[in-house]
């Protein structure tokens, strides 16, 4: 299976989700989103799965590399692959296919669970959150799991491969939120995030996530595959 990662350079971890896949048989390829290449110049693609980033899909000075991502959902879908996204990677997908993204008026750090109307491809958590922006996906989706903050997964089946997005992070481990805690402090003080409350949550939290997002993985693969 070969599967296509949208990332940041300096931030290629697929975490919980991308170990899965390779234990599916998947062959990760990284694809840097700032200097993607057009779908037909991939080989052969299985899935596409969009990482998470500390970028905005609404932000002005971001407005080419998310519309050179959006063309990729698009034309990747159209072609017949399936696309699977992360929180900013879900917000992509929404936006490629007519959804909107916006700031948030609330933020969501730390393992919250979710309200959901799906248990298998949208389980109710406890998810890592770390965001501060949020989305309405296309009228052609199907919202699939919410919070006070809004859409926390959706899936679409409106083209000719299906895709699925989610806000929270199935990927992340504990040691990796506290880097992002670490990294991303003064954005989580000016939201209204306790970084020491963080990172002692990151600790508790460890690595139990691996299990519930093995789950959904499998979950997911499964539905995007049909």
């Amino acid at each position: 299976m070969r599967v296509y990662v949208s990332a940041d350079a300096d931030d290629r971890q697929a975490g919980f989700v991308g170990g899965r896949l390779v234990e599916r048989g998947a062959e990760l390829r990284y694809l840097d989103r700032d200097a993607l290449p057009t779908y037909a110049g991939l080989d052969a693609p299985d899935l596409l799965v969009l990482l998470g980033s500390a970028r905005s899909a609404w932000a002005d000075d971001q407005r080419d590399v998310v519309a050179s991502e959006a063309a990729l959902v698009r034309d990747a879908l159209d072609a017949g692959t399936p696309a699977m996204g992360i929180c900013y990677g879900g917000q992509l997908i929404a936006r490629a296919l007519g959804g909107t993204v916006q700031r948030a008026e609330t933020a969501e750090f730390g393992w919250r669970d979710v309200a959901s109307i799906d248990p298998e491809l949208c389980p109710v958590g406890p998810w890592a959150q770390f965001h501060g922006d949020s989305f309405k996906p296309a009228p052609t989706s199907r919202v699939i799991g919410t919070s006070a903050a809004g859409c926390q997964g959706f899936v679409d089946e409106s083209l000719q491969a299906r895709a699925i997005g989610w806000q929270f992070h199935p990927e992340v481990s504990g040691t990796r939120f506290s880097e992002w805690v670490d990294e991303l402090e003064g954005f989580c003080v000016e939201r209204g995030g306790d970084p020491d409350a963080l990172r002692r949550e990151a600790v508790a939290y460890a690595d139990t996530g691996r299990l519930r997002a093995h789950d959904l993985t499998d979950a997911a693969l499964a539905w995007l595959m049909m």
